[in-house]
């Protein structure tokens, strides 16, 4: 296990669509084990494979309540209801964040770690984060859906 350098904007790899898993060979199975030190050594609750160089449909999410941590190889948004409205941040956008309209429930079809299909519902923060971890894997970064702009944090916001 390894901490992966997090990509920041301006890395042309954030742009790109990322590839379809056709298996998960020890080689991802050691990338996925890395996303999830490298998202907890930043303390980030959902990390994409692109963040970390790899174009690859793979997101790691762990937004710290009981059943909101998991793998998901290939994920499709299946279901999106409701709507929520808050702050959104990023690892490869250190320093900003912006107003972003999101589901507030979603359905994801997905394949785990040892390619088993898994259906996985999300509410509330656990449905923003598989949005923007899935949007991820098209090249899609969080400014280019914000209501605004994106800011810099202030110190007090860090804190």
């Amino acid at each position: 296990m390894a901490i992966r350098q997090i990509r920041v904007l301006g890395d042309d790899i954030l742009r790109k669509t990322s590839k379809e898993v056709k298996e998960m060979t020890p080689r991802m199975h050691t990338l996925v084990e890395d996303m999830y030190d490298t998202m907890y050594e930043a303390m980030g609750v959902g990390l994409a494979a692109p963040q970390v160089g790899i174009l690859k449909r793979i997101v790691v999410i762990d937004t710290g309540e009981e059943g909101e941590c998991v793998t998901l190889v290939n994920p499709v948004i299946t279901l999106k209801e409701g709507e929520q409205v808050g702050e959104e941040g990023c690892l490869s956008l250190p320093g900003k964040v912006a107003v972003v309209k999101r589901p507030d429930h979603v359905i994801c079809e997905a394949f785990d770690e040892d390619m088993n299909p898994i259906t996985v519902e999300g509410f509330g923060l656990f449905a923003r984060a598989i949005c923007h971890e899935t949007d991820h894997l098209d090249g899609i970064l969080y400014p280019d859906v914000a209501e605004e702009p994106a800011r810099d944090i202030t110190m007090e916001e860090v804190e």
